[in-house]
């Protein structure tokens, strides 16, 4: 099955629907023209939609699957999560970076950190240790979690 994102004038999707790839293959193929033109005759655009984009399920092709929300790079000829956090930016393979990488290792005294996240007030990253749930922080001096 062929996937299509609905684009609004604003480049986001506001939806995916799916298409027989009979009927892809048969109005110019993949990543066609063509056969963007012939859902939008099958499956006509939303008030606010403005044009169809073919995005793989697999990641093969436009970077990701298209979801709603994500925007649709027509320059990078890409599918981009919406940002996470307004400190983030992205990068050049369309990547969104918090400004402090991620935390290289996910041990506190030798067991796992768990639900590490970016606290975008503190600028740092977070997390919880063990069963006791301790707060812990990602000290970026020393590339390790200390307690909070």
């Amino acid at each position: 099955m062929a996937h299509f994102a609905e684009i609004d004038s604003n480049n986001r999707v506001l939806r995916v629907v799916v298409i027989d790839n009979l009927d892809v293959d048969s109005h110019g193929g993949d990543q066609s023209e063509e056969a963007a033109s012939h859902v939008n005759n099958i499956v006509p655009l939303s008030d606010i939609g403005v044009k169809w984009v073919q995005t793989s399920y697999n990641n093969n092709f436009r970077k990701k699957y298209a979801g709603v929300n994500d925007i649709y790079d027509p320059v990078k000829d890409k599918f981009i999560s919406p940002q996470p956090h307004p400190s983030w930016t992205l990068n050049s393979d369309a990547d969104w970076e918090a400004p402090v990488p991620y935390p290289s290792n996910n041990l506190y005294n030798g067991l796992p950190v768990r639900e590490i996240i970016w606290d975008e007030d503190a600028q740092k990253w977070r997390g919880k240790y063990q069963e006791d749930r301790t707060d812990l922080e990602w000290n970026t001096n020393s590339n390790t979690w200390v307690l909070s």
